[in-house]
């Protein structure tokens, strides 16, 4: 294809001929539950008929792990024996939720979509949740079974039927060999997949996504790789091997990608086991990995990791950024480090709500304009607003509202949340702070109180919630303060009243039993202070992130 001089007018140009009338990926306005927007009009109207086409790529690799293989038509056929047996052995169907709490493995996947092609409900359950949030998750959303690995499969505490990843999965969807993929019919509007986002009450949500949110996250990466072609990449689609590192609780991992490789027949390259630079590296290098996706604790460990010369990395040519926020700083570190970051580096904004990206950055974009987040993508309408809900001009800070064919249907079993989340003609109100400039997003501030992990959510009313409850807290905050690794690492500040001792060593446990690793404290203040509050009795979180600063500098 020839481009113009202008790589913006270019871009335009391709994009106007595939989405434009009569094109592969043609955008049509139609009627999404009361509202109306653009949506992909070739989509597919079910993620059951994502499944059914994806036996035409035969016997190419859909997932790969460090010793394991299995095809296209391996998979499809262990998905219908396990779809069959699910139905006929134990009575799953339509709109019922299957849970799935385990690590990352081809079971999990096969679990996944033999879900969706029962026409049930498949729900992530966050694999290192402590026994306290599996059960709340259980009564929450009330799965007719629980599929967990034997350490997860444990924290469950009877009254629902729980198949283990490593035996009754394999024996069921080795035991119908002959089994056809069910035929179901669902709306497109119906629940598919369920996945956890914390909760600024104390609780996680689940944020419900549609077989038509999915399906238009498989066209959009469809597009992207029609895109790519128009600019001359001379690569099979079907070529192109994805490391999956992420949790697939995730949408990154799961929305984003072992959903849409099943329909554009590329293989899922599988890390399982904690993040491991040699390891990730020795597999890339092995299995020909040409695209990652990685959250920034990641790639600060690629860089803290030295000689990177030594590992093959030659096929890698995609390498992307995503889940939290990285400085601009940070993203030049990681290019004169790490070689695939140095030209093909994109970064990007989204939320468990959104199922996809809002907004991606090309490196043309990061290089014009560092620190952005890119433009929205195709299909997503983004507008920053005031609080009176009027939309601002660019340059003006406000919170940053999403309408698109992406955005989850609500939080499950939750409409004050969702009436909350989603208001009129469907917009989404993030909660985000950001400013619009020359058509690009730029995030100021992320959800007034979430601390970012190492990529993950963290709420700290949910701590804070957990530690109110040993007899020696009279009061507690905890906020996220700046981790060289993780972004942010979670601050404890603990009030007592002097006459009943307490030490971090006990507090850390307390919250250990309750919470999730990842949400437990790592840094404590324990003193007989009083927080400081404002005139409506809430506690005023800058002044004592400004005191936890000034006490450590």
């Amino acid at each position: 294809m020839s481009t113009s001089a202008d790589p913006r007018a270019a871009a335009f140009a391709a994009m106007t001929r595939l989405t434009g009338p009569g094109g592969d990926f043609e955008l049509a306005e139609e009627d999404v539950l009361g509202a109306r927007m653009r949506v992909y009009k070739n989509r597919a109207r079910s993620l059951g008929e994502v499944l059914a086409r994806s036996v035409r790529h035969g016997e190419r690799d859909y997932i790969v792990t460090a010793d394991e293989r299995l095809s296209f038509t391996e998979h499809a056929a262990r998905v219908a024996s396990l779809a069959t047996a699910l139905r006929d052995e134990y009575g799953v169907r339509p709109g019922d939720r299957v849970a799935i709490n385990a690590a990352n493995s081809p079971a999990w996947i096969i679990s996944f979509w033999a879900t969706i092609a029962l026409g049930a409900v498949a729900v992530g359950y966050n694999a290192w949740w402590s026994r306290r949030e599996v059960e709340y998750a259980i009564g929450h959303t009330e799965p007719v079974m629980v599929v967990a690995d034997a350490r997860r499969a444990a924290l469950v505490d009877g009254g629902v039927t729980v198949l283990t990843v490593e035996e009754d999965i394999p024996r069921l969807s080795r035991l119908l060999p002959d089994a056809v993929l069910p035929a179901v019919d669902v709306a497109e509007d119906d629940p598919a997949v369920i996945l956890y986002t914390s909760g600024t009450s104390g609780r996680p949500k689940g944020a419900v996504h549609s077989h038509r949110n999915l399906t238009s996250v498989v066209e959009y990466h469809r597009m992207n790789d029609a895109m790519a072609a128009a600019f001359g990449d001379p690569t099979d689609p079907a070529d192109r091997r994805y490391l999956l590192a992420l949790p697939l609780f995730h949408i990154a991992s799961l929305h984003n990608l072992a959903v849409p490789r099943l329909a554009t027949g590329s293989a899922v390259v599988m890390h399982q086991g904690a993040f491991d630079v040699d390891r990730v590296l020795r597999l890339i290098e092995k299995e020909r990995v040409t695209n990652w996706g990685a959250v920034p604790t990641m790639a600060h460990r690629l860089i803290e990791h030295g000689d990177l010369s030594k590992y093959d990395l030659s096929s890698l040519t995609a390498f992307a950024l995503a889940s939290a926020p990285s400085s601009t700083a940070f993203k030049e570190r990681l290019r004169a480090a790490f070689p695939p970051a140095k030209d093909a580096l994109v970064d990007s904004y989204g939320l468990t709500e959104t199922s996809t990206a809002v907004a991606a950055a090309t490196p043309a974009d990061l290089a014009e304009a560092p620190g952005t987040l890119g433009r929205p993508i195709v299909g997503v309408q983004v507008e920053v607003r005031d609080p009176l809900g009027e939309a601002l001009p660019e340059g003006e800070e406000g919170e940053i509202c999403v309408r698109s064919p992406f955005n989850m249907l609500g939080y499950w079993n939750d409409p004050a949340a969702t009436e909350q989340a989603i208001r009129a003609d469907r917009w989404l109100h993030t909660g985000d702070i950001g400013v619009m400039e020359q058509g690009r997003l730029r995030l100021t501030t992320r959800r007034s109180d979430l601390i970012l992990r190492g990529g993950e959510n963290v709420y700290p009313a949910e701590i804070e919630n957990v530690l109110a409850e040993h007899p020696g807290v009279l009061e507690c905050v905890v906020i996220g303060v700046p981790h060289p690794d993780l972004g942010q690492e979670v601050m404890a500040v603990v009030v007592t009243d002097g006459e009943r001792p307490v030490g971090e060593e006990e507090l850390q446990a307390h919250a250990a039993d309750e919470l999730a690793y990842f949400k437990v404290p790592s840094r404590w203040r324990i003193t007989t202070e009083r927080l400081p509050r404002n005139a409506t009795g809430k506690v005023v979180r800058r002044e004592v992130e400004s005191s936890v600063s000034d006490r450590s500098s």
